[in-house]
């Protein structure tokens, strides 16, 4: 007689998005007895707490990007879909892919988030944020074109212009942003130009609260503030931008009101959850908070869909502490692993405590040989904490060959001061036109080391 348990479809669990939430849980199903769908826009994870390095040429996209078909080749329960979803009907339990329809178990969401400028969306043109590839490499482009821009310029007033870059936001990735423009202007590139000192930039970071890094110990910020300004960053606290328009930036401090002229506004100030956190919300009724983000039950599901789960940038977790969970790499690979966890669990009749997030400390890197690392029981800067920044970012890189290019470029950056990834990009030469920004001319493309 045929086995009717064992002529049952497999449970099938239906991933979309391939960030660090979704990859993590994909991986710990990997050998499960589950059938798995990873739904993803783009065939590659990427490591984003290095994108500020592609930003700013240390190193290059592909080097910290694996494709997803690669790192999964193994685990032979899971099928890779390139392509996004655009529809989700909780009652059938189907996901809409363009013109498909793939039925699901259990469903994990994991989009992620986008940067945010708080209802000021046309600040983008001016301050691109950095959260995709593209993002990074705009930013490469605008870093560098100011340089070369500058050393083209005969009006000094121009000319500083060009060689102004602001910085809008304290968190990590400014902080790092703005201590890795510092770098290049005031060691990297001092002698690979004639008109222009490059020395003479200027890099202003600007925080709204009391002080960078505001997550971090008291004490860790202003370490990190004293390493800045060292590098020759000018910080600014309690700032905030009021306008950006072309290449003027309105800002804020107390009651006065101060404007500087800056060619180049990169934006680390906030962020946003995906779109389809909304979409989310419109079909099943689930709330979601101010940032977009959806709020989830203590085991990572949605009320009244014990079903799906939603993970990392994408969900509010406050029933740990009443404060949501940072939008940080560690806490979506947790939660990633832990919903995988339980729906096995689940499978065999049996279930988990409520999800614990287990921090394992923050840390940020200011510039070569300074960073600071907070591991709560611990609190340590400078260069022992640049090398824990080292270590624990190779260690998460995901693939081997990852990990060993990066290594590898890194010590040549070391020793040498340079970046080999200093590439001006695109298909048409881009100039800068009145409003300060970069429009496309017919002009061959640059490419510049």
């Amino acid at each position: 007689m045929m086995n009717t348990v064992d002529s049952q479809p497999p449970h099938h669990v239906v991933i979309v998005g391939g960030g660090f939430g979704g990859l993590y849980a994909a991986k710990a199903l990997g050998r499960a007895n589950v059938k798995v769908t990873l739904i993803d826009k783009r065939n590659f994870h990427l490591f984003q707490p290095l994108l500020y390095q592609v930003a700013t040429g240390s190193v290059s996209p592909a080097d910290i990007s694996s494709p997803l078909r690669s790192i999964l080749s193994k685990s032979k329960n899971t099928k890779v879909l390139l392509g996004e979803v655009t529809d989700i009907d909780p009652q059938a339990q189907f996901v809409t892919l363009g013109e498909e329809t793939i039925h699901y178990d259990s469903l994990l969401l994991a989009t992620g988030a986008k940067h945010s400028y708080f209802g000021k969306d046309q600040w983008e043109e001016f301050a691109p944020g950095l959260k995709t590839v593209e993002d990074a490499i705009e930013m490469r482009h605008r870093i560098f074109m100011a340089f070369e821009a500058a050393e083209k310029e005969t009006d000094p007033e121009k000319r500083r212009a060009w060689l102004t870059f602001v910085i809008v936001g304290g968190g990590p990735t400014g902080v790092e942003l703005a201590g890795a423009i510092a770098e290049l202007a005031y060691h990297t590139m001092k002698e690979d130009f004639r008109n222009i000192d490059t020395s003479e930039a200027q890099v202003l970071l600007l925080e709204g609260l009391d002080r960078v890094l505001p997550p971090f110990a008291s004490e860790l910020s202003k370490e990190a503030e004293a390493s800045l300004t060292k590098l020759g960053v000018a910080v600014h606290t309690k700032t905030l931008v009021t306008n950006i328009e072309g290449d003027i930036i309105t800002l804020k401090q107390g009651d006065e009101f101060q404007q500087i002229s800056a060619k180049t506004v990169l934006w680390a100030a906030g962020v946003k959850a995906s779109p389809l956190g909304k979409l989310l919300a419109e079909r099943t009724g689930v709330e979601c908070d101010r940032a977009g983000r959806v709020i989830v039950e203590p085991d990572l599901s949605i009320k009244e869909f014990s079903n799906i789960f939603v993970v990392g940038d994408l969900a509010h977790f406050a029933h740990q502490n009443g404060k949501p969970l940072p939008g940080v790499a560690p806490v979506a690979m947790q939660e990633g692993q832990y919903v995988a966890t339980l729906i096995q669990q689940r499978l065999k009749g049996k279930t988990l405590p409520q999800f614990s997030y287990t921090d394992m400390g923050s840390l940020a890197v200011i510039g070569q040989n300074a960073a600071v690392v907070d591991l709560g029981f611990a609190k340590f800067t400078g260069f022992v904490a640049w090398l824990f920044w080292l270590v624990v970012h190779i260690y998460f890189l995901i693939e081997f060959d990852n990990k060993l290019l990066v290594m590898i470029q890194w010590g040549w950056n070391y020793f040498t001061r340079k970046r080999g990834a200093r590439l001006i990009t695109g298909k048409e030469m881009m100039q800068s036109n009145s409003a300060g920004y970069y429009a496309p001319t017919n002009d061959r493309q640059l490419v510049g080391g």
